[in-house]
């Protein structure tokens, strides 16, 4: 049996998707959450298998930040990302945080259902959509913005000085410069107005 923990600030989505996961042998929805504490606090107090994660969490914190929190504890169960969001911004903080996979909420679901057992059995699970952008990253590493970069990128873009950004990512004026100037390099522009509208446009933010 896979126990399942639902983690969702919309009540409505969390009682969706129980009705279409309840029918189902094998699975069962051990747990749910609204907020990252909440999820922290039911992995922590239930023996969880997979956890379903969305990624907005309202003002109750991020879903990249809760799944790194899980991974960081022991023994942790896996982490399955569903979201309506994938820039790619938004997939690799995830990735890299250690989710197990990331499936889009118009996913089938039998597709939902399969990628919960893939999941559970420690297999990468990701949505076509989602493999053609990592696969794409991968094909130009050169040119793909680091972890730190698009934590720079997402500062320009909520309008933070070069002082706002290092007080907030606990690093140096002269560190952020010379990010900013790799981030130009990469994406081709000479302003920081162009960077925001070009991560716009490539689905960084």
């Amino acid at each position: 049996m896979i126990r399942l923990l639902l983690v969702d600030d919309h009540p409505v989505v969390r009682a969706g998707l129980r009705a279409v996961l309840a029918p189902v042998d094998g699975i069962e929805v051990t747990a749910e959450a609204g907020t990252a504490a909440d999820a922290l606090d039911a992995v922590q107090r239930e023996d969880i298998d997979v956890v379903l994660m969305d990624l907005r969490l309202g003002s109750g914190g991020d879903g990249v930040h809760a799944t790194e929190s899980i991974r960081a504890l022991p023994n942790p169960p896996r982490v399955l990302i569903l979201t309506t969001y994938e820039t790619d911004g938004d997939i690799l903080r995830a990735v890299r945080a250690g989710a197990t996979g990331y499936l889009l909420k118009d996913a089938d679901p039998d597709d939902l259902v399969r990628a919960i057992g893939s999941a559970a059995a420690g297999e990468t699970v990701l949505a076509p959509p989602v493999a053609a952008r990592l696969l794409g990253r991968m094909q130009s590493p050169d040119t793909a913005l680091t972890q730190r970069e698009l934590e720079i990128v997402g500062r320009l873009s909520d309008g933070d000085s070069n002082r706002d950004i290092a007080r907030a990512l606990t690093i140096s004026e002269a560190t952020v410069k010379s990010h900013l100037v790799h981030i130009f390099d990469k994406l081709g522009v000479d302003s920081r107005t162009r960077v925001v509208a070009e991560a716009r446009r490539r689905g960084l933010l």
